[in-house]
């Protein structure tokens, strides 16, 4: 009989798991993980190559553990969206490999045995992941219709449940829904825990949407985590951060691992937010080709949802497997995620989104929409 994983001494609470894995399939038109399919631009990806190509003449030595350039250039980029008592410092923005590895850090510092983390499902999944394997009991609170989350819904959720962390996703994946300020607020006057708003999508909201940063003053237990994977077209590099409090990131230190950083990374990072206008320049060319999969999947008779990300979730989908298949079929892959009678599709080039919107017109066509509730 073959030796598996169950046959080791593996944690009792990890037994049954599975590991987050989006299918990984070469197909043309790739819209299934919410990456930003726009390439970095040719003049950026110089810049980005020669900082590297520098960095290599030290790579010999440990690079920055504290990363401090790559701080002051986040510290700069976000302040640029801030403005009076909102405005951050360097001892505010702590940064790792990939917005996993910072949240992974907090339940690190936060979290653990016979510690809590309150999610409301569905939400991205990895928050759950993450909750296990630093074993964080992860407790799963329900949605408001429409997949939102009211003042009214977190508190209550808070007051049931006393969670030592509460996870908030705005906008929040795998849906787009909006995540008001007043839910935040109300979460953070709720608890004496920590607060965490993953705001990985946040350049996708409309430009006069208020990001939860502006909460951080006086809020010493909020912290804000964001990700270069979407808007900057990073996904590859692996660069997330969070802003909180200085002494949440003093917490964060007495977890994170020796020189968890390489300096190839926070090389290539810095000389990305140099970059900061022509790397966001496509974001809105994404937003139109959103909105356009939004207009014309309704019209073909599916029921989407109010979006601030780059992707669209919509129902209606009579089986999703079937449908998942036959678009794979026509080289264009989107996302199962288990919601019944429902896909999630990014949003990416114009030529992409022709790809997807000619092929999902001959699905609907083999497979007309039905009727969904939220």
């Amino acid at each position: 009989m073959a030796f598996t994983l169950e046959d080791l001494p593996i944690r009792d609470d990890l037994r049954g798991q599975s590991p987050y894995g989006a299918p990984q399939k070469h197909v043309r038109v790739q819209l299934n993980v919410n990456e930003n399919t726009h390439p970095v631009p040719a003049e950026v990806a110089e810049d980005i190559v020669e900082s590297v190509r520098q960095a290599l003449a030290t790579v010999n030595r440990y690079p920055d553990r504290e990363f401090t350039e790559l701080r002051r250039s986040l510290t700069d980029y976000l302040n640029g969206g801030l403005d009076g008592a909102a405005l951050l410092t360097p001892e505010q923005l702590w940064a790792a490999n990939g917005s996993n590895e910072v949240l992974q850090q907090l339940l690190q510092a936060f979290g653990g045995p016979g510690r809590s983390v309150l999610g409301f499902p569905p939400t991205y999944s990895m928050h759950s992941i993450l909750a296990a394997g630093t074993g964080t009991r992860w407790i799963p609170a329900e949605r408001d219709a429409e997949f939102g989350i009211s003042p009214a819904t977190v508190t209550a959720a808070i007051a049931e449940h006393q969670p030592d962390i509460v996870f908030l996703c705005g906008p929040n994946n795998p849906t787009g829904t909006p995540l008001p300020l007043e839910t935040i607020v109300a979460a953070y006057d709720a608890t004496d825990g920590i607060v965490m708003v993953d705001e990985a999508y946040a350049e996708f909201m409309p430009d006069d949407a208020p990001s939860a940063l502006t909460l951080l003053p006086g809020r010493e237990r909020l912290v804000v985590s964001r990700t270069m994977s979407k808007a900057f077209a990073f996904a590859g590099a692996r660069v997330g951060y969070l802003a909180a409090h200085p002494a949440v990131i003093d917490a964060v230190r007495l977890v994170r691992l020796p020189y968890h950083l390489s300096a190839l990374t926070q090389a290539a990072a810095v000389a990305a937010l140099r970059h900061a206008p022509a790397m966001l320049a496509m974001v809105d060319d994404i937003k139109q080709q959103r909105d356009r999969m939004v207009t014309e999947l309704r019209a073909m008779g599916y029921r989407t949802y109010e979006t601030w990300s780059n992707f669209v979730l919509f129902g209606g989908v009579a089986d999703p497997h079937a449908a998942f298949e036959a678009l794979l079929g026509q080289d264009v892959i989107v996302r199962d995620l288990g919601i019944p009678n429902h896909l999630r599709v990014s949003a990416g080039t114009a030529e992409e989104t022709t790809a997807f919107l000619e092929a999902m017109r001959r699905v609907s066509a083999a497979q007309p929409p039905v009727r969904v509730e939220a």
